[in-house]
């Protein structure tokens, strides 16, 4: 039960103190996006750690949803170089490894905070520009990652209407 309990504690946080995370913290949280499922092994990903102040106000700047006061924002990126074959799962890849981080973070004490980059181009433009991005190498997200200073209870959204049995609009009666 205590995966489900970390599962249902990880929320999104979008108030932090002025606390950094340190080094260890931040390399525990990449060695646990790392960890994620990524299809044929292509491992399409790529990480830019942000702790730079001014670098994180530019990002704040840039994002509509991404106002966040954090100590250390981490993106998310798909590196498209490394073949053909990136390019058509690396925004799943990237996914898993991005929950994979927010989980870890909820696992630390740390608050953290998924805002979304692509697909919307302008956005997509501008973080690759103040990351200073190469060519083929796409941010998917931003995450704002620090010390919460919010609480917010453990839940989960479990809907049964949005689930089907064998075939759409079956009903889901578990027994």
């Amino acid at each position: 039960m205590e995966v489900l309990d970390l599962i249902f504690r990880r929320r999104s946080i979008r108030k932090f103190t002025d606390e950094t995370v340190s080094d260890a913290q931040i390399d525990l949280l990449l060695q646990a996006a790392m960890a994620a499922p990524s299809a044929m092994n292509l491992k399409p990903w790529h990480f830019v750690v942000v702790t730079d102040a001014e670098i994180l106000r530019q990002i704040n700047r840039a994002l509509i949803f991404g106002k966040m006061k954090a100590p250390c924002a981490v993106s998310v990126c798909g590196d498209l170089r490394i073949g053909r074959r990136a390019e058509t799962f690396w925004i799943q890849d990237c996914s898993a490894a991005t929950e994979n981080l927010l989980i870890a973070a909820a696992g630390l004490g740390l608050g953290a905070v998924w805002c979304g980059v692509t697909p919307i181009g302008r956005y997509q433009k501008r973080i690759a520009e103040i990351l200073l991005l190469p060519k083929g190498v796409i941010p998917l997200n931003v995450i704002f990652v620090g010390h919460p200073a919010e609480e917010k209870p453990p839940r989960t959204q479990y809907d049964p209407k949005k689930i089907s049995r064998n075939t759409f609009g079956n009903p889901w009666n578990p027994d």
